[in-house]
């Protein structure tokens, strides 16, 4: 939580850390200013100190929304003192200079973070060594002091999450009735009362209408059928049309409209019936799931959930990443990933990541599945779940597991 960050900063040896990136979506500037909705900007704080906002006199009462100290780059004298100088390099290095000096940095050891591209970032580093000898700027590797510091989440963190997730099971429940209000001819394609096929590409447009009348935005979504449900990532062909009896892993990872926090959750519908194969594997998977919550406890190594997993599947003779490393059909990826501000954050829930553990205010998913792309079908069913004070994982995603999606009659 944002607490923590003085304690990190101490722990990892920063005197100060910038935050700057450049115009697109920076995860770590939104982290950080509550809300507010600006492009750019600076963030700089002293160890122990506040943190400064510096924007552009455009973003100014935008950034005011933050409740951090702001100021323009005009007030930090930035503008005029960079008149003279036409290197776009050495401009950005007096920009960082006086945003320092500003927050009463003088010297030491800055860790900098943020967005931005990496032969810009490359260049400025290369830069501030050269001409501020007197800081020492640092990056870090994973894990960073901002995935650190949103591992756990914050009382309006959840709620602003939970209220996400009732509003991605909005869509969820406005999309399985779409489905449903079709029909059937008799080549078992699903059709409109015109009789046109309703394809994969009508069922994202749908979702995506609806995502966007509840303030939410599609970060390009997974609906995924037959073979193609086999293969994870597959998103699914827009010009497919819907067939009964197939198997569709429907994985649906919205966020706040502009950026902000996500939701992930995943559905596994089969249209008019399911076939014995892919219903004996859908029990499998959901057996997986309950598995799961069981093995979980604050305090515990996450890795120890997806050995759970590892375990039942193996013993009921599925290939997994542990058996099979590389393999193609089975269990092939972890058994799940912290939530935020990114659609894959830390704590993973892997066993190759041995390093996480449980903890009150983690956002997690968990989501299981098995694929088998040769005999056409795939199945995964994910919700997100929340860590609460008093120690319990609970479900932020209410939205019914069933399998077979039922249509009208004719």
């Amino acid at each position: 939580m944002k607490s923590d960050i003085d304690t990190l900063m101490t722990a990892r040896g920063l005197d100060a850390l910038i935050v700057a990136g450049g115009e697109g979506y920076d995860d770590v500037l939104d982290y950080l200013v509550n809300g507010a909705h600006i492009t750019g900007g600076t963030i700089v704080k002293k160890r122990g100190g506040d943190f400064l906002l510096i924007v552009s006199g455009m973003e100014i009462e935008e950034a005011r929304h933050s409740g951090l100290k702001v100021m323009t780059y005009g007030e930090l004298g930035y503008m005029q003192a960079v008149t003279q100088i036409t290197d776009p390099l050495l401009r950005e290095v007096k920009k960082l200079e006086l945003a320092l000096q500003e927050a009463g940095v003088e010297g030491g050891r800055i860790g900098w973070y943020g967005r931005n591209t990496v032969n810009e970032t490359i260049a400025v580093f290369q830069a501030l060594q050269q001409e501020l000898p007197h800081y020492e700027f640092v990056g870090e590797a994973s894990p960073s002091l901002f995935e650190e510091v949103m591992l756990t989440k914050d009382t309006d963190e959840i709620e602003r999450l939970s209220d996400i997730g009732a509003r991605t099971v909005e869509v969820l429940e406005a999309t399985w009735d779409f489905i449903a209000s079709h029909q059937a001819n008799g080549d078992d394609v699903v059709v409109d009362d015109a009789g046109n096929p309703l394809t994969i590409g009508d069922v994202k447009t749908f979702v995506r209408r609806a995502l966007l009348d509840r303030g939410l935005e599609d970060t390009d979504m997974i609906f995924a059928q037959g073979r193609d449900a086999g293969y994870p990532h597959s998103r699914g062909q827009s010009n497919m049309p819907l067939k009964l009896g197939q198997s569709i892993v429907f994985d649906l990872f919205p966020r706040e409209l502009g950026g902000g926090y996500h939701h992930d959750v995943t559905r596994t519908w089969c249209i008019g019936y399911a076939p014995e194969t892919v219903q004996k594997t859908y029990d499998e998977v959901m057996q997986a799931l309950d598995i799961s919550v069981e093995t979980f406890g604050v305090g515990k190594p996450t890795h120890t959930m997806q050995e759970a997993v590892l375990d039942f599947f193996e013993g009921n003779g599925h290939q997994t990443q542990r058996s099979h490393p590389g393999g193609l059909k089975g269990y092939v990826h972890s058994l799940g990933h912290g939530l935020g501000l990114k659609v894959h954050e830390r704590p993973s829930i892997s066993h190759t990541r041995r390093e996480d553990v449980f903890a009150v205010g983690n956002c997690v998913t968990i989501e299981p599945g098995l694929y088998y792309p040769e005999d056409g079908y795939g199945v995964r069913v994910e919700d997100t779940f929340i860590v609460t004070e008093n120690g319990e994982l609970v479900s932020i995603t209410p939205f019914k597991k069933d399998l077979v999606l039922p249509l009208k009659e004719a």
